[in-house]
C-alpha cells in the first residue's frame, strides 16, 4: 500500500531566451510551474505541474497548500477508485470556490494536486500515464471523473457507452503506439521574432522533420500579421500545415476583419481570435468567417465553459491543457465531451507537451479520437528528468512510470 505522508508545493521559475514565448497578449513571459510534490513512506513521489507566466505563481503554491488536505493520507489506490469524488470536493471547497469556481488560482491549485496523484498513481502500479489508462475499465475511467454540470449532454452511462463503443477498435489504433505521435512546432514564430529569425527556425525545423507550424498573430497593423504570415507560408510550401495564434487580442469586429485577411495563406485553423469567455462572439466569428476553422482552449478553465462552446458549434478544435482546465480528470472529461460533439482534440500544452504526449495516445486509442498533431514547445527540455523525445517532428512514446513530470 502507497499511502501520501505529505504535500508539498514548490515555486519553479526559469528564465527564456530573448523573444522566446511571447505573443501579443503576453510580452514578456517567465515560464513558470506551480508544484505539487506528493511524498509517500517510500521512495516514490508524485509531481504535478500547471503553468503560469511568472508573476502570482506563488499564489497558485500557496492555494495548493490550502487544498493538500484532499489528498493527505490517503492510499492511492482508494484515492484514485473515486477520485471523481475528490475532484469535486476541492473545486467546491466550502470557502475557497468563491475565489473561482472552477477557475483562476484555485482551479490551477486543483490541477496541480490533481496532476500530482495521476503521476504517483502511474508510478505506484510500474507503468507510463497512456498505459495505465488504457488499462483502465470503463467504469474506472469514469469514476476519475467530475460529471456535474455536463448531464445535459454527457450523462455518466453516456461516457461509460461512448468508451466502450471504441474497445473493440483499438488495436487498429494501437499503431500508433509503436510510430509515435506527431508534432508540431510553435517555436518557429514568436511575437517578437524578427522576419530573419522565424526564416532560419522555419528552415531548421524543416530540416528536423517537422511539416506544421504556428505563428503568433495580432500585431496593431494586420499588415504585419500578413506578412509575417505570407513569409512562413512561402518558407514552409503548400504541403506544411500552417496555425495562426492572436492569444485573445482582438475584439470581435477586429477578429472578423484579421481573420478574412488571413485566410488567404490557408490557415490550418486561427486560433483564440478573441476573448475566451464571449461564446456569443466566436458564435458570429464563425458564421461570418465560415472558411476559417477556430481553434481555442489554452485559457478554458473549465468544461462547462467548453460544454457551451461545442453546443453553440463555433469551434472546430478544442486545445483543452490539463495545465488550465483541473487536471488530467477535467481534461478527460472535456475529451470525452468534445468526442460526442465529434470535434478533434489538440491540447495546448503548458506542460512543454510532458503530460499530454500521453493524453493524446489515450484519447486516439482509448476514445477513438482523431490522430492529427500535438503541439511541440522544446524551451524548458533541460529541466526535466525524463524530457519529451521528438524525433523526425514525431514524439516518441514515453515508457518511464509516471507522466513525465518530474524536474531535475
Amino acid at each position: 500500500m502507497i499511502s501520501i505522508r505529505t504535500v508539498h508545493s514548490r515555486d519553479a521559475r526559469f528564465t527564456l531566451q530573448p523573444g522566446e514565448g511571447a505573443d501579443a497578449v503576453h510580452g514578456d513571459p517567465q515560464y513558470s510551474f506551480a508544484v505539487t510534490q506528493l511524498e509517500t513512506e517510500g521512495s516514490l513521489s508524485g509531481v504535478g505541474l500547471v503553468l503560469t507566466m511568472g508573476a502570482g505563481n506563488e499564489l497558485v503554491c500557496k492555494a495548493i497548500e490550502l487544498l493538500a488536505p484532499a489528498v493527505q493520507g490517503k492510499e492511492i489506490e482508494e484515492l484514485m477508485a473515486s477520485f471523481g469524488r475528490t475532484f469535486r470536493a476541492m473545486a467546491d471547497h466550502h470557502q475557497l470556490r468563491w475565489l473561482g469556481p472552477h477557475k483562476g488560482v484555485v482551479h490551477l491549485a486543483v490541477a496541480s494536486i490533481t496532476n500530482a496523484c495521476f503521476d504517483l498513481w502511474a508510478k505506484s502500479r510500474g507503468v507510463p500515464l497512456w498505459r495505465l489508462l488504457l488499462d483502465l475499465s470503463s467504469d474506472e475511467l469514469v469514476n476519475l471523473l467530475d460529471l456535474s454540470y455536463l448531464e445535459d449532454v454527457l450523462t455518466r452511462k453516456e461516457a461509460k457507452d461512448l468508451l466502450a463503443a471504441h474497445q473493440s477498435s483499438r488495436q487498429e489504433r494501437s499503431q500508433v503506439l509503436a510510430r509515435g505521435y506527431t508534432g508540431y512546432d510553435t517555436s518557429v514564430g514568436w511575437f517578437q521574432y524578427s522576419d530573419g529569425q522565424i526564416r532560419e527556425k522555419v528552415l531548421r525545423s524543416i530540416d528536423q522533420g517537422f511539416q506544421a507550424f504556428k505563428l503568433k498573430v495580432g500585431s496593431p497593423e494586420i499588415a504585419m500579421d500578413m506578412r509575417r504570415a505570407q513569409l512562413l507560408r512561402e518558407l514552409a510550401g503548400d504541403a506544411c500545415s500552417i496555425m495562426l495564434d492572436a492569444n485573445q487580442q482582438w475584439t470581435l469586429p477586429a477578429a472578423i476583419s484579421a481573420c478574412r485577411q488571413l485566410s488567404a495563406i490557408h490557415p490550418y485553423w486561427i486560433e483564440e481570435p478573441t476573448h475566451p469567455d464571449d461564446v456569443f462572439a466566436h458564435q458570429t466569428l464563425s458564421r461570418e468567417v465560415n472558411s476559417v476553422a477556430i481553434a481555442l482552449g489554452e485559457h478554458v478553465p473549465n468544461r462547462v465553459l467548453f460544454k457551451n462552446f461545442l453546443l453553440a458549434r463555433c469551434v472546430n478544435f478544442l486545445q483543452p491543457d490539463c495545465t488550465r482546465l483541473g487536471g488530467v480528470s477535467e481534461f478527460l472529461s472535456v475529451s470525452l465531451l468534445a468526442r460526442k460533439f465529434n470535434v478533434p482534440v489538440v491540447p495546448h500544452v503548458g506542460d512543454m507537451g510532458q503530460i499530454h504526449q500521453h493524453l493524446v495516445l489515450f484519447n486516439h486509442v482509448g476514445m477513438g479520437h482523431p490522430e492529427i498533431f500535438l503541439e511541440h514547445i522544446p524551451h524548458l527540455q533541460q529541466h526535466f528528468l525524463h524530457p519529451v523525445c521528438v524525433e523526425g517532428g514525431v514524439y516518441r512514446v514515453p515508457q518511464e512510470p509516471g507522466s513525465s513530470s518530474d524536474l531535475i
